[in-house]
């Protein structure tokens, strides 16, 4: 998306435009009416949004753009964890919509009244696990793809099971609640930067003749474990 206005004004346009929909529903509210409301132009508002679906899922094509940045810094860091780096990533997408929660949960209240808007949401919350999935598979050169997908799509679900808590209730919900979870969460894959404690797994010795082929060697490990 181009020509993107500063935060606060995106945000006004989208707060009229919610009023709206909640008021007098999604299908019978028009363009011109969310640009009255929100006190802008016809024109302008087609240069901030592209039309009125665009206007409730707006957020997410700026923080995919944020993201999308942050990782490939994180790629690029050899310091930096990969798996971490993903769980942070989305982090930062819960704190965007916990800023201003209230905007969020009626936000929320749309969505969750319009077939469509519903539909599209599941297809930008698979832009999120696809951006970790190619994320992780970059970082880590060789990793098995479904270990990718199932760590981005465990990070997505928790993600969205912590965000809905939020959106559903009244109260707020603190940010170390996603990122326990994370923690948590990594211990599970085994792949927390502060590592693991193997005290209570099980030991596996095995011994190989030095000429026996390198993926050979990894095979039989993979099948014994």
């Amino acid at each position: 998306m181009t020509d993107v206005a500063p935060t606060t004004a995106r945000n006004a346009v989208v707060s009229a435009a919610l009023d709206l929909f909640v008021a007098q529903g999604f299908e019978a509210t028009s363009v011109e009416q969310i640009a009255q409301a929100a006190g802008v132009s016809r024109s302008t508002f087609f240069r901030q949004f592209g039309g009125k679906d665009d206007v409730v899922f707006s957020d997410h094509d700026v923080l995919l753009a944020q993201l999308r940045t942050f990782l490939e810094a994180a790629r690029r860091d050899p310091r930096e964890n990969p798996w971490a780096a993903a769980a942070a990533a989305s982090v930062e997408v819960f704190r965007h919509f916990a800023a201003d929660p209230e905007l969020a949960r009626r936000r929320y209240a749309v969505v969750r009244q319009v077939p469509a808007l519903r539909e599209r949401e599941i297809v930008t919350v698979f832009q999120y696990e696809r951006l970790f999935d190619d994320y992780l598979r970059q970082a880590l050169p060789g990793l098995d793809p479904i270990d990718a997908v199932a760590f981005s799509a465990a990070v997505t679900a928790v993600h969205n099971h912590v965000l809905r808590r939020l959106l559903r209730g009244t109260d707020d919900i603190p940010e170390s609640v996603l990122t326990d979870a994370y923690d948590r969460l990594m211990h599970r894959f085994g792949v927390h930067p502060d590592g693991e404690d193997t005290r209570g797994d099980d030991v596996v010795l095995a011994t190989f003749p030095r000429r026996m082929p390198t993926a050979e060697v990894a095979r039989r490990l993979r099948d014994a474990l």
